[in-house]
């Protein structure tokens, strides 16, 4: 098996697993890369259709081309999409520096969201390498009341023997690619001929590498006009994939806040 193969292989267990422990569970859809290879996978693991919910938790503030995306292959792939859309700034922690208090309205959207459908399991499609406080993850990962995580108290995971049992009023998050790479992603996009939005090719000199709300995301310089121009810049590039979010240069700590309140 070549490593995609077996990158997939491995998904495609850890969706099933969920599917078949978990009461109800629903997938989270970012809208970016590395949700759409997942729902992709989702796709395989049961024979053509997604048989859970999709949910965007929403916050008004994405690209146009990225809602043009959600719209054409929500209907395309025939799936129970759920878009819920996030409380306004003034409900999130003053706290946090702008751009982090801006992305955190995700978290209070999930948190109605969770509430209103009753989800034990979220899929969510986060990847070790992208950043420091996501490689601390587990595949299966507890989330308490209020969708809070505690980094310091994680069930072990030997040999794919996973926790899938939340206690009453948590939540369990899955992370099916959190062993992938952003260039696994995209050689993975390449060979089974995925569709991308165009913000991720490079238009007058820049193109973005990770999209997240308008004015909190940034493209950086690039000329890169294909996915094969995309993997050649990232085998050479020593740029960190988050540089465009706005959050990842406020305070050092601002992402861990982020993460251990019930961010994605």
């Amino acid at each position: 098996m070549s490593r995609l193969d077996d990158l997939e292989a491995q998904s495609i267990f850890i969706l099933r697993e969920a599917f078949a422990r978990l009461r109800r569970i629903g997938l989270l859809w970012s809208l970016g890369k590395d949700s759409n290879v997942m729902i992709w996978i989702a796709r395989k693991a049961f024979f053509g259709r997604v048989p859970f919910p999709v949910l965007h938790v929403d916050t008004g503030k994405k690209f146009p081309e990225m809602y043009a995306f959600r719209e054409r292959y929500a209907a395309e792939w025939n799936l129970d999409l759920k878009v819920e859309p996030c409380p306004p700034v003034e409900t999130v922690d003053p706290t946090l520096p702008p751009a982090a208090r801006s992305a955190a309205r995700k978290t209070e959207g999930l948190k109605l969201a969770l509430a209103k459908y009753g989800f034990d399991g979220l899929i969510a499609g986060i990847r070790r390498d992208e950043e420091p406080t996501r490689a601390k993850e587990r595949v299966f990962s507890l989330r308490g009341v209020e969708g809070r995580w505690d980094v310091r108290d994680q069930a072990p995971e030997f040999w794919d023997h996973f926790n899938a049992a939340p206690p009453s009023g948590a939540h369990m998050r899955i992370h099916p690619i959190l062993h992938w790479t952003e260039l696994d992603i995209w050689r993975y996009t390449k060979r089974e001929g995925l569709p991308i939005i165009s913000l991720y090719l490079a238009r007058n000199g820049k193109r973005y590498r990770s999209l997240g709300d308008t004015d909190i995301t940034f493209p950086h310089a690039s000329d890169a006009a294909s996915i094969d121009d995309i993997i050649a810049e990232l085998e050479a590039t020593t740029i960190p994939e988050r540089a465009g979010r706005a959050m990842d240069h406020e305070a050092e700590d601002a992402f861990e806040r982020l993460r251990v309140t019930g961010y994605l």
